[in-house]
């Protein structure tokens, strides 16, 4: 069950919004902006948090489970706060025949979590990507938007273990 709790909140135009969320206002009160709006949380936030989607629902005039309806049709939203370091495993044609299964599984035996999840720790989360678009470098993976390519076991926990270190 989704906690939908309102603390640090603030009238804004009638509104009643979260106050670490007020830069909504900005985006407008069009239901047509919603994702707009939810774009922007995501970008600022990372992901779409329970007091987020109480903001949005608040600055759009809809319910809560409206709004979780539209996050959940779409993808490209987090619900779940991200890791420090993100990994974007590729899946695509040539990643995938050149071995992206293995390399999958390989960092689910390193750092212990499977696709969509986040460490205990919140130093890590995998996610499954289509396509990094580095064929020529496959198998590849991408941390925070860096990618790493051609690998194999040894690289990827020498890769691993250098973002450790890091945190």
């Amino acid at each position: 069950m989704i906690d939908y709790a309102v603390t640090n909140i603030h009238n804004q135009g009638g509104l009643f919004m979260l106050s670490e969320f007020s830069y909504l206002e900005e985006i407008g009160h069009e239901k047509g902006d919603l994702i707009k709006g939810l774009q922007s949380i995501q970008q600022k936030e990372g992901y779409v948090s329970d007091d987020a989607v109480r903001a949005v629902a608040e600055n759009f005039g809809m319910s809560p489970a409206e709004v979780e309806g539209v996050l959940t049709f779409y993808a490209q939203f987090k619900r779940v706060k991200p890791g420090r370091f993100q990994i974007s495993s590729c899946d695509g044609t040539a990643c995938h025949i050149k071995g992206s299964p293995l390399i999958q599984q390989w960092i689910t035996a390193e750092l212990g979590i499977k696709d969509g999840e986040t460490d205990k720790e919140g130093r890590f989360s995998l996610q499954t990507v289509a396509c990094l678009g580095c064929c020529s470098l496959a198998p590849v993976m991408a941390i925070n938007g860096r990618v790493y390519g051609k690998l194999d076991r040894k690289n990827l926990v020498k890769i691993l273990n250098e973002y450790r270190k890091m945190d």
